[in-house]
């Protein structure tokens, strides 16, 4: 009888594998988001927020994303450390470059927002995996999520609910209701992709 094989252990990423990775997750995030917004649509996290922003504000997504960030990282680095808040502010800079270059070669003058909500979102979620993989961050609401589940008894799962849910609501007062149901199912469907690829002992290296 043959004995169950185990599992090897992770091997480390190097330092550029690190800059390799996030620059990728970076990337796709950045054109996953200019295909958002060019079906007029939202999503949840910050990312959603800084949408939501531009639409009523008509200031540049890139620079929301950096200003909607800037106080989650501060709280990063009171809660995590200075590392670890640093990688995520390098990381929503390398977003906000990205989404700003993929706007200047990515003319989309007429995409279906069905399309646009499953296509973006899909981009999305393997730019978010990509990056949680080299250890970095998008920053956003889930530093919120993790200081009130350490402090209250309601999990960090439910408080990014709330928020998303919250960010996708307030699109009401700049979207109109069929574009908000096509974000929140499009919103949905990145957050099934995260979960069911972004799970503890799956991935073995780090």
């Amino acid at each position: 009888m043959t004995e169950p094989t185990t599992a090897p252990a992770g091997t480390p990423h190097t330092v550029l594998e690190d800059v390799v990775g996030v620059l990728t997750g970076c990337t796709l995030l950045g054109v996953g988001l200019v295909l958002l917004k060019a079906g007029g649509l939202v999503t949840g996290g910050t990312a959603g927020l800084s949408l939501l922003l531009s639409y009523a504000m008509h200031v540049p997504l890139p620079v929301l994303l950096i200003l909607v960030n800037l106080p989650f990282i501060a709280l990063a680095a009171w809660k995590s450390g200075w590392t670890f808040a640093l990688r995520s502010a390098a990381t929503v800079g390398l977003v906000s470059i990205t989404s700003a270059v993929a706007q200047q070669f990515l003319h989309i003058e007429n995409v279906d927002t069905v399309f646009a909500a499953i296509a973006a979102n899909v981009i999305c979620g393997v730019g978010i995996l990509i990056i949680f993989r080299h250890k970095s961050s998008v920053g956003g609401f889930s530093v919120i999520a993790v200081m009130l589940q350490e402090r209250t008894r309601i999990r960090a799962g439910h408080v990014l609910m709330v928020l998303d849910t919250s960010v996708i609501l307030l699109s009401f007062t700049v979207r109109e209701p069929w574009v908000v149901a096509i974000s929140a199912l499009g919103a949905i469907a990145l957050s099934v992709i995260i979960t069911m690829n972004h799970k503890p002992g799956r991935y073995t290296g780090y």
